[in-house]
């Protein structure tokens, strides 16, 4: 089999326009081609997001390749070269929205297993896909879902495979083993509304917030560990007043993030932050969302397994990372499985003119069929 084939599938996903949690029928496309070499398929949509369970064997270990169809909107149509919908390949790179995030590890995925089910019909153990419309979006009804489906079925992972765009500046030179933990917080700090030519009438909630934000920000949290950084502070919104230049305002609203290593927990950064506030006597309001907590694959079967692959194909040895976002590699890891991320470079994701070498999407299909020969032939 060609790998050229590899291209061929992603430009076919490509060509969907499945902004999240839209799957725009590429879950069909890839559905067709796993039943076609034996994976038993189990459809899990929930409200308004498709997701799908492939498994080929029922024998262990179980080997799952993860990925997402939906896509982040593309912008402004009139700054893409070309519309980001009918992918082009141009000077050997293929542009469209979802070509390194994470289509083009969807198809090298596919044609990877295609090539070793057809060279290893008798492999040990089992392989799956576990393939979702709403990793972009608000994570929901996507991978967390199917996750606790499998759960109440017994089904556990031993191994998996996320395919986000991890390479920095070529492929494989960084895979993930791990991902920072992710919570938000929404702070309303109440004031007295008044005019601002008698501040003794009013209470300025701005001013009253300024020397907790200050205090906030120089907080040390945490020294990290081997595996990650030190635990970061950051606020991304600030809101207050009615527009006027002579009205003090009755309320002032922070939106922030901590972006959070092993070495604390969620509650104890919220019993930190409810602590110093209420240090400040602030009549307040505070709101928690936890988008997932850290977790990490520490060296062993799998990371072992994907850096061989890598240096067999490519010849590099990988470095292994946990910083930038989350990834739904946070709703698989709680079960006990061991997870790496590993793709394309991710230097165009969520961009104009995102795009993705066609030589990286072959080669990456490469080293995806040399793990599963490293994990799954004996």
């Amino acid at each position: 089999m060609s790998s050229s084939t590899t291209t061929e599938l992603a430009l076919e996903l490509i060509a969907r326009p499945s902004i999240t949690p839209l799957d725009a029928g590429c879950q069909s496309v890839l559905i067709s081609r796993l039943e076609a070499i034996g994976f038993d398929v189990e459809l899990m949509h929930f409200d308004e997001v498709e997701n799908f369970w492939a498994r080929r064997n029922n024998d262990g270990p179980l080997f799952v390749f993860a990925g997402h169809t939906d896509v982040v909107p593309t912008g402004p149509l009139d700054k893409w070269l070309s519309d980001p919908f009918q992918p082009e390949i141009r000077k050997d790179y293929l542009y469209g929205r979802g070509a390194a995030d994470m289509k083009g590890s969807l198809a090298a995925m596919l044609t990877a297993c295609e090539r070793f089910i057809a060279e290893h019909p008798q492999h040990t153990g089992s392989i799956a896909f576990l393939v979702t419309s709403d990793e972009e979006g608000p994570a929901i009804n996507g991978t967390k879902r199917v996750i606790e489906q499998l759960d109440s079925q017994g089904i556990k992972i031993n191994w998996c495979l996320v395919g986000e765009p991890t390479s920095k500046k070529s492929l494989g030179d960084v895979i993930k083993n791990g991902r920072r933990g992710s919570l938000n917080g929404s702070l309303k700090i109440r004031g007295i509304q008044g005019h601002i030519a008698y501040p003794h009438l009013a209470k300025n909630p701005i001013h009253l917030a300024a020397p907790v934000l200050a205090e906030l920000s120089t907080v040390h949290w945490d020294n990290g560990n081997d595996y990650f950084p030190p635990t970061t502070f950051q606020i991304s919104n600030i809101h207050g007043g009615t527009g006027a230049d002579n009205i003090i305002p009755d309320e002032l609203e922070v939106l922030f993030n901590f972006r959070y290593s092993t070495e604390v927990t969620s509650q104890a950064l919220r019993d930190c932050v409810e602590g110093l506030l209420d240090n400040h006597h602030l009549d307040y309001t505070l709101n928690w969302k936890l988008s997932g907590e850290p977790f990490l694959t520490p060296p062993g079967t799998l990371v072992e397994a994907v850096q061989s692959a890598i240096h067999q194909i490519i010849g590099v040895k990988a470095q292994l990372s946990t910083d930038g976002g989350t990834s739904d590699g946070r709703f698989i890891a709680p079960t006990g499985a061991q997870v790496i991320e590993m793709g394309p470079v991710n230097s165009t994701i969520h961009k104009i003119n995102e795009c993705v070498s066609v030589k990286d999407l072959d080669t990456l299909s490469l080293v995806y069929q040399r793990l599963l020969e490293i994990l799954l032939v004996k």
